[in-house]
């Protein structure tokens, strides 16, 4: 296993540029996810970290060997480095067992040796009863832990996962979210996963880069990205938030059209900048108009139902601020507000977070 550190990484393509100076460190046995929207330059770094492109300025590193600079890149099948792609990638010809054990027939293995790896292997993704059968006759999520297998039989030094679960429908997806994170804790593989599903991010990673543009926005905990986010962008980008535009009274206050609202103050904003206010909808409350909330320790603002969304175990109400602004708010399921209802929300001081725009 060994450690990643990315210094100062950009990569241009003629006029384009996709990475504007990244900086990352993945400690040995993280598992890192890259997290961003199509464009944003994750699966450019990984595909400079498996050596499939050489950087145009930086230098990636594991532990104190020099896997790619702007001088010369060291040869993917020299870096110790397993890549699992998002689209399987596994023979249709052979089996489980003639799949997972491919990388190492090829290394010249003795019999033994390889025969002990593939048990071992298929035990840690749990394929042994499937190792006769052929990718036809499995599931989507059989088949990428057949993938992910014969990434891992090797016994690589980092393993690289190219938004691995994309094909899977919103089940299996789900399932192997956490069977990626039990093979990483088994393992203990340094991993970067590459991903625009930040349910995947949350659950499998240590860390979290999110990337936006070719920047790096932010860098933490799943829990430092989700409750103490950099900026606006990486506020809605990491599950359902409200952000209210508008410009900084200092102090902790923001001016949104004719309302100052107060909230911790995290932008670094002098007084006129632009700010967000950003909220989550699940610390929104409504309340009707014949109602009379205790509204201490809130900011308060009024409006008009544009629609209601029954979800069993929630409701997902989209009320109107007007002046283009909305607010959403994910209520309990007993309390029901018609569109067109008059309502007052509640906007938690505390659960409020004044943020600047993305880096």
């Amino acid at each position: 296993m060994s450690g990643i550190r990315i210094k100062n990484l950009r990569k241009s393509f003629g006029t384009y540029t996709a990475l504007h100076g990244i900086d990352l460190q993945v400690p040995n046995g993280t598992l890192l996810a890259l997290l961003g929207p199509s464009g944003c330059g994750k699966s450019t770094t990984l595909q400079l970290l498996a050596g499939f492109e050489a950087p145009t300025e930086g230098e990636i590193w594991a532990d104190d060997v020099l896997l790619s600079s702007a001088r010369g890149v060291l040869p993917p099948e020299k870096r110790g480095i397993s890549l699992v792609f998002q689209n399987y990638a596994v023979w249709p010809h052979k089996t489980v067992a003639e799949n997972v054990a491919f990388g190492l027939a090829i290394r010249r293995l003795p019999k033994a040796e390889i025969a002990e790896r593939l048990d071992r292997t298929l035990r840690t993704v749990r394929l042994e009863a499937l190792r006769d059968r052929y990718p036809s006759e499995l599931s989507g999520g059989q088949q990428q832990r057949v993938a992910l297998a014969r990434a891992l039989a090797v016994e690589p030094r980092i393993l690289l996962l190219d938004e691995p679960l994309s094909n899977l429908d919103a089940h299996l997806r789900e399932e192997m979210r956490f069977e990626i994170r039990q093979v990483h804790d088994l393992l203990g593989l340094t991993t970067v996963y590459v991903t625009h599903d930040q349910s995947e991010a949350l659950v499998t990673a240590d860390r979290i880069a999110v990337m936006k543009s070719g920047h790096l926005q932010q860098l933490g905990s799943p829990e430092d990205i989700f409750e103490r986010p950099s900026n606006a962008f990486v506020a809605t980008f990491i599950g359902a938030n409200n952000e209210l535009a508008g410009t900084s009274e200092g102090n902790g206050a923001i001016r949104v059209g004719g309302h100052v609202l107060t909230a911790p103050d995290r932008s670094g904003a002098a007084h006129g900048g632009t700010v967000s206010l950003c909220v989550r909808p699940s610390q929104v409350r409504l309340f009707g108009a014949d109602q009379a909330p205790d509204a201490e320790g809130c900011n308060v603002l009024s409006g008009t139902v544009q629609r209601s969304a029954y979800l069993g175990e929630y409701r997902d109400v989209l009320v109107d601020l007007g002046s283009g602004r909305t607010l959403r708010a994910f209520i309990p399921p007993a309390q029901s507000f018609a569109p067109g209802s008059v309502v007052t929300a509640l906007l938690p001081i505390g659960s409020c977070q004044i943020l600047g725009p993305a880096a």
